[in-house]
């Protein structure tokens, strides 16, 4: 399926902020709990993590583009570049929905929102916007809640098994957010997602507001 990757805290780059941004793939079985892999760490709890963002997933198939784009940095020679729990190729964001359910190993796991880059990005490729670039190409991956907790062994086959939302593609979310921002209908429709995590839902809330009169 490609690979499972997890990291521990260290100092990342020159600001010596701790971060496990830095993934590296295992080469044992591990247990993926409702807020995610066993072996894998959080440096920022509060913006990384949690229920709603479990599990990270970036598609491998991006990182020929970001080299081409920003040069041949080390960090996109292998999987884990952008702190990805998850990597494979045949999946991104035109592909995979929101609600996607999928079976890995003995969990099961639940497309609940994209990502959102920030700052550590830039820090991690050494460019100064590399956070923004990340949010404007749509190439962001997404992320997973653990809806059943499992063993998940390295060679383990990433499967999907529903669809509930199929017209919610990450990407078209991605266009109502960042792109199409003024689109209210669709904004007001994403704020009645149920699949989407419940961060998202109440930002498309504030945003489908009309805009007040003056």
């Amino acid at each position: 399926m490609g690979k499972i990757l997890v990291g521990v805290i260290a100092p990342l780059g020159d600001s010596g902020k701790p971060s496990a941004i830095r993934k590296m793939p295992t080469d044992r079985t591990l247990r993926v709990t409702h807020t995610g892999f066993d072996a894998d760490s959080q440096a920022d709890l509060k913006n990384h993590g949690g229920r709603e963002k479990a599990v990270h997933h970036y598609p491998f198939d991006h990182y020929r583009g970001w080299r081409e784009e920003i040069g041949n940095s080390p960090e996109l020679n292998h999987p884990g570049g952008f702190g990805e729990n998850l990597s494979t190729t045949g999946l991104t964001e035109l592909d995979v929905a929101v609600g996607d359910v999928f079976r890995l190993g003995t969990a099961t796991l639940q497309v609940s929102q994209g990502r959102q880059p920030c700052w550590k990005l830039n820090a991690r490729f050494e460019v100064d916007d590399m956070a923004a670039r990340v949010q404007m190409s749509g190439r962001t991956g997404w992320y997973y809640r653990v809806l059943e907790e499992g063993e998940v062994s390295p060679d383990a086959m990433l499967e999907r098994i529903d669809r509930p939302t199929p017209e919610w593609t990450v990407h078209r979310v991605w266009r109502a957010f960042y792109v199409d921002r003024h689109d209210r209908d669709a904004l007001a429709a994403l704020a009645a997602l149920a699949t989407l995590s419940e961060g998202w839902r109440q930002l498309a809330a504030r945003r489908a507001e009309p805009a007040p009169f003056n």
